[in-house]
């Protein structure tokens, strides 16, 4: 018996921590269930029984299994429909499904059996060392898939706490540029402007003159610095007003004509997602900026007690498909990243020539719950 089998025959202990991974056997044959129920008890793993298809279909709705052990021969609904329901549900639609069989000799079943889903295909009756490997190796994989899944989850969290401080520190520090420096140049301004009143000689006067326009000019950097870091607008106004602000400056500034479509200022959407949606706007424009060679711009922002969505396309050049998913496209892999903190999506499609269109859809509090 070689080492594999050997391992399979042995009780297994889950490693301190782990999660029992779920192994599902469906049969209709009481026997059957309890020769199953011994036969994998000793892989230390949580096994959950269904006597009929129908039960199968409820469980795999309400749990995630790392392997369904399924009875092809079945009253009602049998093994092929049971597998299709399941491969159909969302929740479901990757969980590797074992056919267990009677029939020796029934090659059409077998491929039907692969064609709704089957990973394998095991005749009764099962050799129990050869059973136990191919679960075992579902189960690992399951394991692998869950950490991976936790591991990811960890990281967004992180992401998303970053990017919280991040836009805490911009806030603060455009609040200290606009509040403190503001309040200095204003002062300076005052002074000068009070001694500029009190000179007679044409030459200091001229002089006071130019260190007002200076004054003025710092200023203004001032606003664009702090406007920048932090638009008090989407504090103030709310995120259609920044939207619109944003547009009005971008088509300012680089001379593409920007058409927008809002709705109601008075539609506000939950302070975190505003911020995320401006900042994913913000980056849709520099892009464009950056690489579309458009002259017009269309965008379009809906708001309801559901979602959010936000469509913007452009008449530039298109993107190319591979750069929609590349290594070096770190802004729409930033845009999506963000959009995902909060449940919802950033799909970026365009054809050479055509155009390139970025589609932002995310819950509000509302359609989250």
């Amino acid at each position: 018996m070689s080492a594999l089998y050997e391992a399979a025959t042995q009780p297994r202990a889950v490693e301190a921590g782990a999660q029992r991974a779920k192994i599902l056997v469906v049969d209709d044959e009481p026997k059957s269930l309890y020769a199953m129920q011994e036969l994998l008890g000793v892989l230390g793993e949580t096994l959950m029984v269904a006597p009929s298809g129908e039960e199968a279909v409820k469980l795999a709705l309400k749990h995630d299994f790392a392997v369904i052990l399924l009875d092809v021969r079945m009253p009602g609904i049998d093994g092929f429909e049971t597998a299709r329901l399941i491969r159909g549900r969302e929740r479901s639609r990757l969980t590797p499904i074992i056919f267990l069989t009677a029939a020796n000799d029934d090659n059409p079943s077998m491929f039907r059996g692969y064609e709704v889903g089957a990973v394998d295909y095991l005749l009764k009756p099962v050799v129990p060392e050869v059973l136990k490997s191919k679960v075992l190796v579902f189960v690992d994989l399951f394991r692998k898939g869950e950490q991976l899944r936790e591991s990811q989850d960890k990281l967004r969290r992180l992401a998303a706490h970053l990017i919280s401080v991040r836009e805490e520190e911009r806030a603060h520090i455009a609040r200290e540029i606009h509040d403190e420096l503001g309040q200095v140049l204003t002062g300076l301004k005052m002074e000068v402007t009070w001694l500029a009143k009190r000179l007679t000689d044409p030459a200091l006067l001229e002089k006071t003159d130019t260190m007002c326009g200076l004054i003025d000019s710092t200023v203004q950097t001032v606003r664009k610095i702090a406007t920048g870091l932090r638009p008090e607008m989407l504090d103030d106004m709310g995120l259609v007003a920044a939207v619109a602000w944003q547009a009005k400056e971008f088509q300012k500034r680089t001379g593409i004509r920007c058409r927008a479509k809002l709705p109601s200022e008075s539609a506000r959407p939950p302070h975190d997602v505003a911020t995320t949606v401006f900042r994913i706007f913000q980056e849709i424009l520099t892009n464009v900026a950056r690489h579309s060679r458009a002259t017009r711009v269309d965008l379009e922002l809906e708001l309801d007690d559901a979602e959010l969505r936000l469509d913007v396309a452009d008449n530039g050049v298109g993107i190319q498909e591979n750069a929609v998913g590349g290594r070096k496209s770190l802004g729409l892999l930033g845009m999506q990243e963000r959009a995902l903190l909060f449940g919802g999506t950033v799909r970026v499609s365009g054809r050479p020539g055509e155009g390139t269109r970025v589609s932002v859809s995310i819950p509000t509090a509302k359609g989250a719950e």
